[in-house]
């Protein structure tokens, strides 16, 4: 058993994660943004939610209540493109302040402590067709995938200069029941509002590497063994790409499933901000740790629009 910190634990792949880990016999501690009752936390696999900034005064908090963790994922940090196109300052904020104010108190205060700093495939940029391995240059051109290059530069000079135990975990495009952002929440909210049409930006073209929640959490569990004084980068994906065009067909098929209707699916043409044309994964890392794939896309979706229907309408 061990003991572990996530920031950002009250995120989407936080949560996720938490539970995971709880499942699992460890005593997990949260810290990031959120007002989380502790009933609700509990829920989610968490012994302690702080609610405030990454920094080393609420780091060193958390410590004297919970003790020294034995692992840390750093999960607090922006988490869209759009986002950090909009407010640069803030995403540079969350992501790159974050990480110097972990790292500088891991440092001085944890040391012995394994840090998995989740990255994002943004980090390559934008001219690769097919599969892309941790070893192909980073070349970002939006300044979400800035931000996540700077995180890991400031990582490497820790594991550098003062022999931290670091893992890079390269998440690609994590999808699944409770994220209210992105391309399947923007296709499910047009659908309940219009079924008649969905207008889209992009070709539609565009290739990514979608994986579930569920099989990131677990390869997030896995790559922990990995951190080390050498920065080791995993990415975290299935190795296949999906065009949007499909994804967005396979919602369209759950959303109505057997009815005959089909709404007009009009995508603008024109490429998005910050958007590469193909971000698929060469997944043999993560494979040659034990990793298997257990989510098939299309129940996963079916999944997602069922949770939508149910859960967020009400919610909103």
């Amino acid at each position: 058993m061990a003991r572990i910190l996530i920031t950002g634990a009250h995120g989407f792949i936080g949560r996720y994660l938490a539970r995971h880990l709880s499942e699992n016999g460890h005593v997990v501690l949260g810290l990031g943004h959120g007002i989380w009752p502790p009933l609700h936390a509990e829920r989610w696999g968490l012994t302690l939610w702080h609610n405030g900034e990454i920094d080393g005064l609420n780091l060193r908090l958390l410590q004297r209540q919970s003790g020294t963790p034995d692992v840390v994922y750093h999960l607090a940090g922006g988490s869209s493109v759009g986002v950090a196109i909009a407010n640069p300052r803030e995403d540079f904020h969350r992501t790159v302040n974050s990480t110097a104010e972990l790292l500088e108190w891991l440092r001085l205060e944890a040391p012995e402590c394994r840090l998995v700093a989740v990255s994002s495939a943004a980090v390559y940029g934008a001219n690769y067709e097919g599969p892309i391995s941790e070893t192909a240059a980073t070349n970002p051109f939006s300044p979400y995938g800035h931000h996540k290059n700077i995180m890991e530069s400031l990582c490497q000079s820790y594991c550098d200069t003062y022999g931290l135990k670091v893992a890079i975990a390269r998440l690609f495009s994590v999808y699944g029941q409770g994220l209210r952002k992105q391309l399947l929440w923007d296709v499910c909210s047009q659908l309940e509002r219009n079924p008649d049409r969905l207008s889209l930006g992009g070709g539609g073209a565009e290739l990514r590497d979608w994986i579930d929640v569920a099989d990131v959490v677990r390869a997030l569990s896995l790559i922990e063994a990995q951190a080390d004084q050498s920065r080791r980068v995993i990415n975290v994906g299935t190795g296949s790409g999906t065009s949007v065009r499909s994804i967005v067909e396979m919602v369209v098929d759950a959303w109505f499933e057997k009815q005959p209707s089909r709404p007009s699916i009009v995508f603008s043409g024109e490429a998005r901000k910050g958007d590469p044309q193909s971000l698929v994964a060469d997944s043999t890392r993560l494979k040659s740790l034990g990793f298997d794939l257990r989510s098939d896309l299309k129940d996963r979706l079916s999944a997602y629009v069922g949770w939508f229907r149910s859960e967020a309408g009400t919610a909103r």
